[in-house]
């Protein structure tokens, strides 16, 4: 094994090894070549942590251009570039064999990918299998109408759709050339083929503040769950994100006035905490990257749409899985890859925003790495 590219202690790397060697994890046996074999042991960080959620970004481009995401004149990657519907798959089958449990696709906006409807159908049949527990993606939601009834017959029964304000000309102004009625029609249909959905809103000062109860009177009034983020530090934006953020101290402040807020044990799998509305029985999560560090769970790591592996969303370390994937029609490359990446995967991130600190924490956008 090639030597782990992060100093750590002998006492660490001989716990990180034993954690890897471990017997008490589900290890399901595999076909090969018509003989049962072992499959490979699932993947486990030094920290103990079992890698079981995994998100991939499908593409980079987005047909919004949102004010906290990224710039208003992006440059896009070329399609070569980008890994291929194959290479996808494989690579995320690579990771369910491995232990990962839910999988969510992600862009720019994954629904913009062409024949990105060809890879949900493929990776249905982990869902079929019983191998992978839930398969989702994050949208826009400007795509909805068009494909919401075939996701839900690849097996999809929950998505996130972010929506910052209910103003159309607000929400305008927010994705700079998003249309908020087709957005809402999306819902309709999204809602009408049986998926279930949680909105995400961006906590954006002077811009939405005075829309919290309102969006969260909505999302429950249909059923649906709401998760309010604070400003994330990734990538050059015009203007200063400063100038955007709100801690969501005073969003569970503002909601205080209208709901009695009660915690609650419900997770997805994700870094938001919940809460319960008793005026409406609707759950509100909470993501909070600044305020209050959610990382020392994190059983997550997100692939790029050019299959570069990032153990940490607010780190700039990153393994290849694009070279290994095209170097063999085999997986044994791309696994010794995973690992490797793997046994580097950080604590945690530690972002920050004020006045002082003029760049992002990372200099990729959000929509690189996948939303």
């Amino acid at each position: 094994m090639k030597q782990y590219q992060r100093v750590v202690s002998a006492l660490d790397r001989s716990a990180y090894i034993g954690l890897m060697l471990r017997t008490d994890f589900a290890t399901p046996e595999v076909e090969l070549n018509g003989l049962a074999a072992p499959a490979k042991p699932p993947l486990v960080d030094p920290f103990g942590r079992a890698i079981r959620y995994l998100r991939v970004s499908v593409t980079d481009r987005c047909d919004f251009r949102c004010v906290y995401c990224m710039a208003e004149d992006m440059a896009f990657l070329p399609k070569r570039d980008l890994l291929t519907l194959e290479e996808l798959d494989r690579l995320c089958s690579a990771f369910i064999s491995r232990g990962t449990r839910k999988l969510r696709i992600t862009g720019g906006e994954p629904l913009m990918r062409r024949d990105v409807m060809t890879l949900f159908g493929q990776l249905s049949r982990h869902l079929q299998s019983g191998a992978l527990e839930e398969l989702t993606l994050t949208t826009n939601g400007s795509q909805l109408v068009k494909y919401a009834k075939q996701l839900a017959d690849c097996g999809i029964r929950r998505i996130n759709v972010s929506v910052d304000t209910l103003d159309p000309a607000k929400f305008r102004f927010l994705t700079r050339r998003g249309d908020l009625a087709r957005v809402l029609e999306g819902i309709d249909a999204a809602q009408d083929a049986g998926l279930a959905i949680k909105i995400n809103a961006v906590a954006l000062k002077d811009v939405n503040e005075d829309e919290f109860i309102s969006l969260t009177e909505w999302a429950h009034g249909r059923g649906m769950d709401i998760t309010f983020i604070e400003v994330m530090p990734l990538g050059e934006i015009d203007g200063q994100r400063v100038d955007q953020y709100i801690p969501l101290t005073q969003v569970c402040a503002k909601l205080s006035e209208r709901f009695r807020l009660e915690p609650t044990a419900y997770a997805t799998g994700g870094p938001a905490r919940y809460m319960r509305a008793q005026e409406t029985g609707g759950r509100i999560g909470l993501i909070t990257p600044l305020t209050h560090n959610f990382c020392e769970s994190c059983n997550r790591v997100r692939v790029t749409c050019t299959g570069t592996l990032f153990m940490c969303l607010g780190q700039e370390d990153a393994a290849d899985l694009r070279t290994p994937l095209r170097a063999s029609e085999g997986d044994e490359l791309l696994h010794a890859a995973i690992e490797e990446a793997i046994a580097r995967k950080p604590r945690g991130h530690d972002f920050i925003i004020d006045r002082t600190t003029q760049m992002p924490a990372v200099s990729r956008h959000m929509s690189m790495t996948g939303g």
